[in-house]
């Protein structure tokens, strides 16, 4: 993994001293709000509905042991003894005080972490595949590029006050596990017949209250102009973008109304003034970033047999869920689920933080990861260590086996924490995943996603099913979507009828659940399903319940 240099220190060391000072100002008198609201969003904090939120950037999702242990020790001083990991491959703490804040900041750099960007009008923390460097299915190890453009792009004075936030996320391998579909600037990355790194560039991507898929508009783009492409693109965004309307501000809004061709044809403009510049990459830059992300000393596996334990259903049932294939066959990266019954989606307390840490020293090199499906990853752990690996995970409550079942849900913070939510999602993601649980493992794979409000934080629109609360006259009350997904097919659901009470929306997606039971063919999965039957049918079924209650 990456390794902050003196320059990366330095800067991050400069931006908490700086918010130190602005924090003490206003706290003092001396900046009002509004002043102060774009200071404190470029570096992190929000204020939420009971306190200030705090998200701290975990680039492409990759840590060390001993960040993770650090982030732990956050949590457990300035916050409640837990921290709650997003779509964003993030994690925010609900109940800091503003006042300690530069102090999280200051006990963050000393791990080589920060918050810059991961609010504001800017360019958002970078993400990518959680399982880049290591999966079976990979053609071009993403990670060197996002640490670039996260280099390019931190504190860059062109973008710091963009038109709206800007999202960016790079996919290596033949499943895209990244969900560029949905972002407002994506990379595939592919080498072409001479071996060489290409880039398929999209935009436009986003969710929100007026979701769209992103378009191509560049192929063939030769690695070494990674950002001045990227700098054409922000530039076209952000002279054309709108800033007098928050709601029609995304680079989506431009992508649409131009067309994705006129659109990429003004970017060629500013691209041509670009290309060949001083931010083309050169083979020496780019190996300077990617000599941090050699493998690690794999050897090569034998099982001992100290390390052999019982292999009981629940461990095979975990092996089969959590277990994803590697590279280096005798090694296997490890999904530690954080949808357990009783805790939020995405959510790790401290105590457990520490326990995961000290299992990525001695299974995966002091190094885990954070899943858009807002999971922990081990990404380098032995085969021959799974068994004791599990027993360790069991007996802390950590082994449940359901990454891609009904209940790994993709939930956001909603009315427990968030003041923009209009209802809960935290209390209905579980009454769902109760609904479902007699009929989980028939159900097989299917994502299921619950926002709290259109800005879609869980990525409802991209959810095979996707729940949206919406407010009717004070109460919780919820649309329901259906056929969506983020992968390389990318697809926004249907919304399949009005909206419903909060003690309905279970039921009901039980009932979807049901109709796939019965209509499937002989290893079809849900998404499969619903793309061969199309949503009428599973619009038909919940309407026929309706008639027949």
């Amino acid at each position: 993994m990456y390794r902050y240099d003196a320059v990366d220190r330095l800067i991050v060391e400069e931006r908490v001293a700086q918010f130190r000072d602005q924090t003490e100002r206003y706290l003092a008198g001396l900046i009002d709000e509004d002043a102060f609201k774009p200071l404190r969003l470029q570096n992190g904090l929000y204020i939420q509905r009971y306190a200030p939120m705090l998200r701290v950037a975990i680039p492409y999702g990759v840590l060390s042991s001993t960040q993770l242990r650090a982030l732990a020790e956050i949590a457990r001083r300035y916050d409640r003894g837990y921290g709650h990991f997003t779509t964003r491959q993030n994690i925010q703490f609900n109940w800091v005080k503003v006042e300690e804040v530069p102090d999280i900041l200051a006990d963050l750099a000393k791990v080589s972490m920060h918050a810059i960007q991961t609010s504001g009008s800017c360019v958002r923390n970078v993400t990518t595949d959680v399982f880049a460097g290591v999966a079976s299915d990979e053609i071009v190890d993403p990670r060197p590029y996002c640490e670039i453009m996260r280099q390019w792009s931190t504190l860059h004075p062109e973008f710091a006050h963009l038109p709206r936030k800007f999202k960016v996320a790079f996919n290596g391998a033949r499943e895209d596990r990244a969900a560029t579909a949905v972002h407002d600037l994506a990379f595939d990355l592919y080498k072409d017949e001479a071996g060489e790194v290409r880039l398929i560039v999209k935009v436009g991507g986003g969710q929100g209250r007026t979701p769209r898929l992103a378009s191509i508009i560049k192929r063939d783009l030769h690695w070494s102009e990674l950002l001045t492409y990227s700098e054409a693109v922000l530039r076209a965004y952000n002279r054309l973008g709108r800033r007098d309307n928050i709601f029609k501000a995304r680079i989506k809004i431009q992508v649409e109304a131009l067309g994705a061709e006129a659109f990429g044809a003004l970017v060629d403009e500013e691209w041509a003034q670009l290309r060949g510049g001083p931010n083309t990459l050169t083979q020496e830059a780019l190996d300077r970033v990617r000599v941090h992300f050699i493998d690690p000393p794999l050897e090569a596996w034998a099982e001992p047999a100290t390390r052999t334990l019982p292999l009981d259903a629940n461990f095979r049932a975990w092996k089969s869920r959590n277990v994803t294939a590697h590279q280096n066959a005798d090694y296997a990266a490890i999904t530690i689920s954080l949808k357990r019954e009783g805790i939020a989606p995405g959510d790790a307390t401290a105590e457990e933080m520490d326990f995961i840490a000290d299992l990525a020293d001695r299974y995966s090199f002091g190094e885990a990861r954070v899943s858009y499906h807002q999971n922990l990853v081990l990404p380098y752990v032995a085969r021959a260590d799974l068994p004791a690996l599990y027993a360790e995970l069991d007996a802390r409550n950590l082994a449940r086996a359901n990454i891609k079942l009904a209940s790994d849900i993709i939930c956001c913070p909603g009315g427990d924490f968030c003041s923009l939510a209009n209802a809960k999602s935290i209390p209905l993601s579980a009454a769902i995943a109760d609904k479902l649980a007699p009929i989980e493992q028939d159900l097989g794979a299917i994502a299921i996603n619950v926002s709290g409000c259109i800005n879609a934080c869980a990525h409802h629109h991209v959810g095979h099913i996707g729940v949206l609360g919406v407010e009717k006259a004070g109460e919780d009350w919820y649309q329901i979507l259906l056929g969506g997904r983020p992968d390389a097919g990318g697809r926004l659901g249907v919304l399949l009828g009005k909206s419903v009470r909060q003690e309905d929306v279970p039921g009901l997606i039980d009932r979807l659940a049901r109709h796939y039971l019965a209509v499937r063919q002989e290893g079809e999965s849900f998404i499969a399903a619903v793309e061969r039957t199309g949503v009428d049918p599973f619009r038909a079924a919940l309407e026929a319940q309706e008639v027949a209650a």
